[in-house]
């Protein structure tokens, strides 16, 4: 069943696109219309942009939020095959990015961490073709422009900074017209932001918009489940990262340092989650694309089948406990 998702097939597309639909059909049994979140007043707006097509049909946006995560998924894996992430060309990161999705309920409706993951993978995919450009200012300002946008409907993520500043230690060697430009970048949307505010006499939004909360388990119901859950994705990312060693020696110097950018990925996203407002249900989806890269490396592992083989069964052991537990 591995090799299904293992393949290159366009073919596999229809499996995924089955498999999403299986998995994450409680979901739209029980579909959730997003609300309002006080002070995240760009999701707001795109809610209530949303809200002239969908009215209050929370079928419609679960939907729409479900085929934003198949979206994902599919870019995850185009992501890691333009720039050699692994040895081979396979849909097992979009395997693993839709299984971490389904393992909590809120993960699969409208939410602003599910458009801010837009803008994420964005950035990190163009900040992986840094080392390989005849034009590195204009990627350097599309890179930092999308983290910036992310940053405007989240606080806390300005932390991804942090991440902007180590792609250009790592991809590229010091020139101060550069981080010039990468500045520039960063501070195009919040200047043009306030202007807009300021001209429609709301420049007050921008004091409720400076927020910075708790959310380490401010939004799961049962202990039992938290435990569970977070012992499944520590064995998965465990056996990920030892895989990853194997694999990523192999590969050349530009390839490892992506992978250092995902593992920087990774690590921020876990500390902005916890720093995340608590008014936000699933803080934790922005940690996902992260962990299914590397998770994936277990599924991968060519040279000992078996263990890739028993990964695959415990994540789908692991998806039935969690949607199990989680039933409405």
């Amino acid at each position: 069943m591995l090799q299904l998702f293992r393949n290159n097939s366009p073919f596999t597309v229809i499996v995924l696109s089955i498999f999403a639909l299986v998995i994450k059909f409680q979901a739209l049994l029980h579909p959730v219309a997003p609300v309002p979140v006080p002070g995240h007043f760009l999701y707001n707006y795109i809610i209530r942009a949303l809200s002239f097509v969908f009215a209050h049909n929370g079928f419609a946006y679960t939907l729409l939020a479900i085929a934003c995560i198949l979206l994902q998924s599919l870019y995850i894996k185009s992501i890691t095959i333009r720039h050699k992430l692994f040895p081979r060309y396979t849909y097992i990161p979009s395997y693993t990015f839709l299984l971490l999705t389904s393992i909590y309920p809120p993960f699969n409706s409208f939410s602003e961490t599910l458009v801010v993951n837009w803008f994420l993978l964005g950035a990190m995919d163009i900040m992986f073709g840094f080392t390989q450009t005849n034009q590195p200012r204009k990627l350097i300002y599309n890179a930092s422009f999308l983290l910036s946008m992310a940053a405007l409907f989240q606080f806390t993520m300005l932390a991804f900074f942090l991440l902007l500043l180590v792609g250009m230690v790592m991809f590229r060697t010091f020139n101060l017209g550069e981080w010039s430009v990468a500045l520039m970048g960063y501070f195009t949307p919040p200047y043009f932001l306030a202007c807009i505010l300021f001209l429609a006499d709301r420049f007050r939004l921008f004091s409720e918009w400076r927020y910075i909360g708790y959310s380490l388990t401010s939004n799961v119901v049962s202990p039992f489940f938290l435990i569970v859950s977070i012992a499944g994705i520590l064995i998965l990312l465990g056996c990920g990262i030892y895989a990853m060693q194997q694999n990523v020696a192999m590969s050349n110097i530009y390839v490892r340092r992506d992978w250092t950018a995902v593992s920087f990925y990774l690590i921020i996203s876990v500390f902005v989650a916890i720093l995340t407002d608590p008014g936000i249900k699933t803080p934790w989806l922005i940690t996902i694309p992260a962990l299914s890269i590397v998770i994936s490396h277990a599924l991968m592992l060519e040279k000992n089948k078996r263990f890739s083989n028993f990964i695959f069964y415990f994540s789908l052991v692991f998806l039935a406990f969690c949607l199990w537990t989680n039933k409405y």
